[in-house]
């Protein structure tokens, strides 16, 4: 019998308001397992994006808990000091944005990204570096020519790709997508989409998705959230949630798609 996937994620009744009455995100629950993509959709508002930068340690939560797993223990994010929360997000958790410009270092090479999360991980040797900075240039479909060019002469999906290259290259646990196809071109999101779906089968990550894309929820998501005003109204394998919607909001969600 196949042995079940390690949980990577577990996030218990988080909530976070902003200053007003509505909450942001109001007592969210999932777990997440090794190898798996939970899609998280909703409009604008939703809570969807604050619920990611709360998982990214980027915003402290008012209540409730974000688990992760380390090597032979769980980690609680936000009971950890400070310090201890930075050394141990870059090479756990990686956060991919939806504008690539705001994950690059746009006044280093190609081959720089790459290698300084590597770096800052422990990496030294020069051409060991430069080694694996290749290699990952060639997984996300980059000639291996450009190592040495700066990301802003790249196109839009070329930045997002190296993008993706720098943020997996330490092989983290947990990956957290923010619309990482929001402003490409259809066909530059469908080979996007086809290279996050390989990569996610061959690094065995486990992988948060925001997105306001039905479809691209579709292809990449295993497993569906939808939510409203800070709440989770309906979850469940995707097909299951997109093919038979049960909440009135989820049913507009779709047939807005259907229709457009």
């Amino acid at each position: 019998m196949k042995a079940r996937a390690r949980e990577i994620l577990r996030v218990e009744r988080l909530s976070k308001t902003f200053g007003g009455r509505v909450p942001a995100c109001s007592a969210v629950s999932f777990s997440l397992r090794q190898g798996e993509v939970l899609g998280i959709v909703g409009e604008s508002g939703s809570g969807k994006s604050t619920l990611l930068r709360c998982l990214a340690g980027r915003i402290q939560p008012d209540e409730g808990k974000v688990l992760i797993a380390s090597d032979d223990h769980i980690i609680d994010l936000w009971t950890m000091d400070e310090a201890s929360r930075e050394q141990f997000l870059p090479t756990t958790v990686s956060l991919i944005h939806q504008n690539p410009r705001d994950g690059l270092r746009l006044d280093i090479s190609a081959g720089g990204n790459i290698a300084e999360p590597l770096m800052a991980a422990g990496g030294r040797h020069y051409g060991s570096l430069r080694t694996t900075a290749l290699e990952w240039l060639q997984k996300v479909d980059i000639e291996k020519r450009r190592i040495d060019d700066l990301p802003e002469i790249f196109s839009g999906g070329m930045q997002q790709r190296l993008q993706i290259a720098r943020g997996l290259a330490t092989h983290p646990r947990l990956v957290l997508m923010d619309e990482p196809t929001g402003g490409l071109d259809v066909s530059v999101q469908a080979k996007l989409l086809d290279l996050l779906r390989s990569l996610v089968r061959e690094l065995g990550i486990a992988v948060v998705v925001v997105t306001h894309d039905i479809g691209v929820a579709r292809l990449l998501a295993d497993r569906l959230m939808v939510m409203q005003r800070g709440r989770v109204i309906e979850e469940g394998l995707t097909d299951q949630v997109l093919d038979d919607p049960h909440h009135a909001y989820t049913q507009l969600l779709v047939s807005s798609v259907l229709q457009g």
